[in-house]
């Protein structure tokens, strides 16, 4: 545990795509004690960031994004000057960490433990979400990088139990109380809920990686770096490109054996969602799509995890962001005619 009296508290929240980290995360920001202020970074395997904002936008609290690659290896070079900037800026109380869904957890952890941190963060419990439902999908159930997300967590949450079936969260959380070192905490949560205790359990410094070559072979390219402060105060090392109504940026990128596309729309492309639902619905074998999409004068947030699907309205309106994330590389330009296609005349 850091001795350092003034270290800053700092949790990790890991997890696969989709299983409910920003939820979490959202979840514990909500609930920040008054007063405090509390700094967020969270990492994207996307190339268009989305996921930040979708946080709260309130005095004390700084997001900063990093998009498009994997801060656990091949963006592993920015996180300490980005965390250094965060920190000099933000001076938080806490540091919450939100790695991508495919990130592997062990290269943070050594980064955050090392010379240029060990002094100034005091790093402690990890905490893994984990939807039962996705370890039926052969492909999560056999990857590396989740297994090594649970191996060193010192906190497994069971998320989304509302909508699992009760026998296979029961055949989960026996699961993994067989774990060897045994966790600190497992529980459940609805709509990542979780008790903000959870985050000051001090960290297993034993727990160990038991595929630590995993992330090794996350090689992601076209990455894109994006910084973003609720605060107000913007610190963007490139200023951002802005989309033409009708004519929106895409940018690509790829990694561990996945494809991602993103979209910026400008803000006055307005889309009929009940036909941009059917053409995101429609794409077959996708492991997520998510959006921040302008229907009228409402803005929804689309979320499709594998061949589920959710919507609600949300506070942002700057412009409409579509991410798609596949297993193999589609025709993006055709895709983008379909949601071209669908925007109201």
């Amino acid at each position: 545990m850091n001795e350092q009296a003034n270290a800053i508290p700092t949790n990790i929240i890991t997890g696969f795509l989709g299983v409910g980290k920003t939820t979490t995360i959202n979840g514990l920001l909500a609930n920040k004690p008054e007063g405090e202020s509390w700094a967020v970074l969270v990492n994207e395997f996307g190339q268009v960031g989305i996921d930040q904002e979708m946080m709260p936008n309130e005095e004390g609290l700084h997001i900063k994004e990093l998009a498009g690659g994997c801060i656990c290896c091949t963006m592993g070079a920015s996180l300490t000057p980005t965390l250094k900037s965060l920190i000099e800026h933000a001076k938080p109380d806490r540091l919450i960490i939100e790695p991508t869904g495919i990130g592997h957890p062990e290269g943070i952890i050594d980064t955050l433990m090392g010379p240029s941190f060990k002094d100034k963060l005091d790093l402690r419990a990890t905490i893994c979400i984990l939807d039962p439902r996705s370890l039926e999908l052969e492909d999560v159930a056999n990857s590396n990088i989740l297994h090594d997300q649970l191996n060193l967590s010192d906190v497994v949450i069971i998320n989304k139990c509302d909508i699992a079936e009760p026998e296979l969260v029961e055949f989960v959380e026996t699961s993994l109380h067989g774990m060897f070192p045994p966790r600190q905490h497992i529980g459940r949560s609805i709509k990542g809920e979780i008790d903000p205790a959870l985050l000051d359990l001090v960290r297993n410094g034993q727990l160990k990686a038991q595929f630590p070559e995993a992330h090794s072979h996350t090689h992601h390219d076209h990455s894109h770096s994006h910084s973003h402060d609720h605060t107000h105060e913007h610190h963007h090392h490139e200023p951002e490109a802005i989309a033409e109504p009708g004519k929106p940026i895409r940018k690509t990128g790829n990694g561990s054996g996945l494809f991602s596309c993103g979209w910026i729309f400008h803000r006055d492309d307005c889309f009929d969602y009940w036909q941009l639902e059917e053409t995101l619905n429609g794409i077959e074998g996708v492991s997520r799509i998510k959006g921040v999409i302008r229907i009228g004068h409402a803005w929804v947030f689309y979320n499709r995890v594998n061949d589920e699907h959710d919507f609600d309205k949300v506070a942002y309106r700057r412009d409409s962001r579509i991410e798609i994330i596949s297993p193999q590389e589609l025709d993006w330009e055709a895709l983008e005619q379909q949601m071209l296609a669908c925007l109201q005349k």
